[in-house]
């Protein structure tokens, strides 16, 4: 299989072209405009078999998330999706078609979902299978949510459940089933909520490393500290079968949750929660003064390493 072959085939016809491409795959480069009033926003990130998912996934999961998790970095700037650029590293024993369809139907159904379309990219042979994802979007001009601004007696926001991929991970590496396959290989970009929290978050940043290591993230950009208490973090029935270290272990070191965690004030929370009662978010603590995260169950202080995903 030739390389355009391989693009012509799979991936050319892959996404719905966007407005704001002029020139999509087939060039050099592709050409976009971007909207009035607003600045570009953009990512990357490289998966790679065998580190950021299991040797085994399936092919749609992998395509997937290779976009979701881009996606969400775009969510927690507030920011609107618009393209992708794809880049895959891809072993001869994969570069079939079954496999390729497989992989491109998971990246075109999270980019429908979102209104996202590829518009470029490149292949090539490899001893890995890695996908590197290069993410576009639109904010409106000066509202980017940024991991600096959180402020003391801001409230900690969470947007859903934490913990379960990781639990997840840990079952699909002993080789055993698990009903929270799906919060692993098919995580969901909270983008609506992102671009609500326009104007009312401090501060955001989506979890990607561990709820702890992320949050560590926002105190030293914002040079603050934080109070979390762990019994008002949302999560799965399935991690109360667990023991409390495990649980909170899952919860707190875990990470590829891609919740976003955000700071925002008791009047901004308020009037959110007002405006948006269908968009349900989870008070989990407070900011204070100094450097220092300190996690708290019942209130009783609670010593925990945080460490987090390592990427190397």
């Amino acid at each position: 299989m030739s390389e355009f072959s391989l693009i012509y085939q799979h991936f050319q016809h892959a996404t719905k072209k966007h407005t704001n491409t002029t020139l999509g795959i087939g060039d050099d480069c592709a050409v976009s405009g971007v909207p009035a009033d607003s600045e570009l926003v953009s990512c990357v990130d490289t998966l790679v078999m065998g580190r950021h998912f299991p040797i085994g996934t399936s092919a749609y999961a992998i395509g997937f998330k290779a976009v979701a998790v881009n996606l969400s970095d775009l969510a927690s700037m507030g920011a609107t999706p618009y393209a992708i650029l794809l880049g895959i590293s891809l072993p001869s024993e994969l570069a079939n078609d079954d496999f390729l369809a497989e992989l491109v139907r998971g990246v075109g159904d999270v980019c429908e979902q979102f209104g996202v379309e590829l518009i470029g990219g490149d292949t090539t042979g490899s001893s890995v299978l890695t996908l590197s994802v290069t993410a576009l979007g639109f904010v409106p001009k000066g509202q980017a949510i940024k991991r600096a601004g959180a402020n003391i007696d801001d409230v900690v926001c969470v947007s859903g459940d934490i913990g379960l991929a990781s639990v997840a991970l840990q079952a699909v590496l002993q080789g055993k089933n698990t009903p929270l396959q799906s919060a692993l290989d098919l995580p969901q970009p909270q983008v609506a909520l992102g671009q609500a929290l326009r104007g009312f978050a401090s501060s955001m940043i989506d979890i990607s490393d561990g709820l702890g290591q992320d949050l560590g993230h926002i105190l030293t950009a914002s040079q603050v500290g934080a109070v979390i208490e762990l019994d008002k973090i949302p999560t799965h029935d399935e991690l109360n079968q667990l023991s409390f270290e495990q649980k909170y272990q899952h919860i707190i070191n875990g990470g590829d949750d891609y919740q976003l965690l955000f700071t925002i004030s008791p009047d901004n929370l308020t009037h959110f929660q007002n405006k948006h009662p269908n968009l349900p978010i989870y008070p989990i603590g407070r900011i204070v003064a100094g450097d220092t995260l300190t996690l708290c169950y019942q209130d009783e202080q609670v010593m925990m390493n945080i460490q987090g995903w390592q990427h190397f």
